[in-house]
């Protein structure tokens, strides 16, 4: 902090910019409004289909249909962005999660569903291999269950590509294969798609916070699982960051720059506030937080118990991204905060 001279006491009085809403609202360093969110959407094959996700209160799978539904919701409220998920038929599934590449899979029709329905509204389309594959993971593994780097970013740019080419505007590889961000967009060069957009998952910590996130797209309960029961690793730790390490953010964030990232997420959101302070102070692109599914079940799980008003830490955990330096922000409740 500059050091300034404020005065003091009782010349000096803070609490006269306190005294009343209005003039807290008039001087407020940071505030959320629409544009600022993303809504993230879990996909499911089906017609006017709508699950329940038990560990995450209040989010539900969808069906294209009512998909499109909410994409029409959010963007009557000023939500200009959906992240999209999808949770797979298991016969579906293999060990190179193959369904990734296919260009008629679930998420391609449901990108082209809401662009025919509501193109104003901005697609993101998550990148990685999880919701795919038999074992779980975000890549492709080998025989001793490791997941191999180069063969996955093959995999990688062809389901890059067809998401691309079913008209999403982003394209947002979560997989943390190292170099992947240069080669996906030199695949979306070579193939004339310029003007898609890279929101790179530039620092994703291997955490616990993700539980409900892979039961709602099915990888929970298959992660770690071959047919011939190798020694498949029943975590990320391979790839994803260890938690402990904040220089480590800096030296994968700059390689994503450099690979030609156009926006950075962080991810989880509240527990690497310091990376995302960090990242803000340091580069110019865009950051995007990721309020997690773990984070925002914690929250829905204690206001049901009592512990507080969900609306009003709701807003104050999303405040918290906004002061620590995020240009936006990935959350399940942007509906309801929006609506608010």
């Amino acid at each position: 902090m500059k050091n300034f001279n404020f005065g003091s006491f009782p010349t000096t009085r803070p609490r006269r910019l306190r005294q009343s809403q209005w003039i807290r609202d008039l001087v407020a360093e940071n505030k959320i409004v629409t544009d600022d969110l993303i809504l993230p959407l879990f996909v499911i094959e089906g017609k006017n289909k709508q699950e329940k996700i038990t560990a995450l209160p209040d989010v539900f799978r969808f069906s294209t249909d009512l998909i499109v539904k909410k994409a029409r919701e959010a963007k009557s409220l000023g939500i200009n962005a959906l992240m999209l998920f999808p949770a797979i038929d298991q016969k579906l599934k293999n060990s190179q999660g193959s369904e990734a590449w296919n260009e008629n899979n679930l998420i391609c029709r449901t990108i082209k569903a809401i662009k025919d329905a509501v193109p104003e509204i901005g697609i993101i389309a998550d990148v990685a291999l999880d919701p795919y594959t038999s074992h779980g993971h975000d890549g492709i593994i080998d025989k001793n269950g490791y997941v191999v780097n180069d063969e996955t970013i093959e995999a990688l740019c062809k389901q890059a590509l067809v998401q691309a080419e079913a008209g999403c505007d982003i394209v947002a590889p979560s997989d943390m294969m190292d170099g992947r961000i240069a080669v996906i967009r030199d695949s979306l060069d070579e193939c004339g798609l310029v003007n898609t957009a890279i929101m790179s998952y530039a620092a994703k910590y291997a955490s616990s916070f993700y539980g409900p996130f892979r039961n709602a797209v099915g990888s929970a309960a298959n992660l770690g699982k071959t047919e011939k029961k190798s020694s498949v690793k029943k975590d990320k730790k391979t790839y994803q960051m260890d938690f402990r390490n904040s220089l480590e953010a800096t030296k994968e964030i700059s390689l994503d720059i450099s690979e030609g990232a156009d926006l950075l997420i962080i991810k989880p959101g509240m527990p690497y506030l310091d990376i995302i302070k960090a990242t803000k102070d340091n580069i110019s692109l865009p950051i995007v937080a990721y309020q997690v599914s773990g984070e925002y079940a914690m929250l829905k799980f204690a206001a049901a118990n009592g512990a507080f008003d969900f609306d009003e830490v709701f807003y104050e955990s999303l405040v918290a991204f906004k002061r620590a330096g995020s240009d936006a922000i990935i959350t399940y409740g942007a509906i309801e905060i929006a609506k608010k």
